[in-house]
């Protein structure tokens, strides 16, 4: 009998070809019942402060910009800080954050009372995010972290779709009752920090007994996950290896190309002359999103991470070249539905190549730097894309990013 048969128990060791273990199944709930909430009100926040509060455009940048900048240096602390303690307690300390704060925008009066909601938010969101990926990756297997890191997404998706579709239905029998419908985000962020309790309280690197790196031919430096304390000394001291930091180049290529997807939404609802129905078209997407995530994630198990990513990356680079040419509705509204394949196939799989890459050891530290090369990235693109956009039209912006996608799928093969 093996060291981890004494250690794991039956329902927590590390997935099988064929079932998923506990822990994963309730991290996947946290992360549905945190959407959810989130969800809810992402959509219907600019609308919002510049409606009710009567806030201006620029302060809904500042809002956005400063948030996404407080969670991408986040995660790269926390990160690195979980590698040297339990990870649980991040973890429950960033969804806690979130759920708590997030209900307060139905209090705000003022567009910096919401500035200071949303950075709140961000901050769980950069608090847990790098710990729960590396938690994630402990109950893997090289052959299962595909499919572990889809399922995670595919649930986060369902609760992206659940928060809207409920937001709609809330605001069809409760027309403007924004402030309600805020307050009410309450609910499954309880859910949520509630989930976490039940997680077990052993940490999951030390317990799996996964090896350092998942891919053949892709060394780590590291024999093993269950390394003494002089080992893990001497591996938080140790560079990360090149082939992570490779491969963070080229995403990070390809990130200065995604910018936020208000700019999609912004024209769709241009298109659609208001918003009413823009709650429904993000519940659409999240449901391609939630769909397309647990087929790739599983893809990338059997033909490889770097297939499937470049599917979505091309999927991505046709969906912005449809955004630059289109301008009926229905035409906007297909490539938007379409861009939910470029999440399905990329994001989940993303992960699993981080975790596939970066030292068992590190892997908080490697989540971190993943987070925050997309998040702050995605804040560069969204900043060249609004004035791309304000001096050359939104042609020229979306034909941009549709361009440095492509060229990040190519030195995706050619230097991976």
């Amino acid at each position: 009998m093996s060291l981890v048969s004494f250690v794991v128990k039956p329902d927590e060791r590390p997935a099988s070809s064929t079932s998923l273990p506990r822990p994963v199944w309730l991290l996947g709930w946290v992360s549905l019942a945190t959407d959810a909430a989130t969800e809810a009100v992402y959509p219907l926040l600019p609308f919002f402060l510049t409606r009710v509060l009567h806030a201006g455009a620029v302060s809904l940048g500042i809002i956005e910009g400063a948030a996404e900048a407080t969670n991408s240096v986040l995660k790269i602390v926390a990160g690195r800080v979980s590698d040297r303690r339990r990870k649980r307690p991040i973890v429950l300390l960033g969804y806690s954050v979130s759920s708590f704060a997030r209900p307060f925008v139905a209090l705000t009066t003022t567009w910096l009372q919401v500035f200071v909601v949303r950075v709140l938010d961000r901050v769980g969101k950069g608090v847990r995010s790098a710990p729960r990926d590396a938690m994630l990756a402990g109950w893997a297997t090289p052959k299962t972290r595909g499919k572990i890191y889809g399922f995670h997404q595919g649930m986060d998706n369902i609760g992206a779709v659940i928060g809207p579709a409920l937001a709609s239905l809330f605001l069809f029998f409760y027309p403007e009752q924004y402030r309600a419908l805020f307050a009410l985000t309450i609910v499954p962020g309880v859910v949520a920090v509630t989930l976490i309790f039940l997680l077990p309280e052993h940490e999951p690197d030390a317990a799996s007994g996964a090896p350092a790196s998942g891919v053949a031919g892709v060394a780590s430096g590291f024999p093993s996950t269950a390394l003494g304390a002089g080992s893990r000394t001497a591996a938080m001291s140790t560079p990360l290896p090149r082939s992570f930091t490779t491969f963070m180049l080229v995403l990070g290529l390809f990130a200065l190309g995604n910018s936020t997807d208000a700019f999609l939404l912004l024209k769709l609802t241009d298109a659609a002359g208001g918003v009413r129905y823009v709650p429904l078209m993000w519940a659409g997407l999240n449901l391609v999103k939630a769909i397309v995530s647990m087929i790739g994630g599983s893809w990338s198990d059997r033909i490889g991470r770097r297939t499937v990513i470049a599917i979505g990356w091309l999927v991505y680079a046709v969906v912005y070249a449809g955004f630059a040419f289109s301008t009926t509705l229905t035409a906007l509204i297909g490539w938007f539905m379409l861009y939910g394949f470029y999440f399905g196939f990329a994001e989940g799989t993303e992960k699993a190549l981080v975790a596939d890459l970066a030292p068992a050891d590190r892997r908080g530290f490697a989540f971190g730097i993943y987070n925050a090369v997309t998040g702050l990235g995605a804040l560069a693109a969204s900043i060249v894309f609004g004035a791309v956009w304000t001096a050359f039209g939104t042609a020229a912006a979306f034909g941009l990013g549709a361009s440095l996608a492509l060229l990040a799928t190519v030195l995706l093969f050619a230097v991976i």
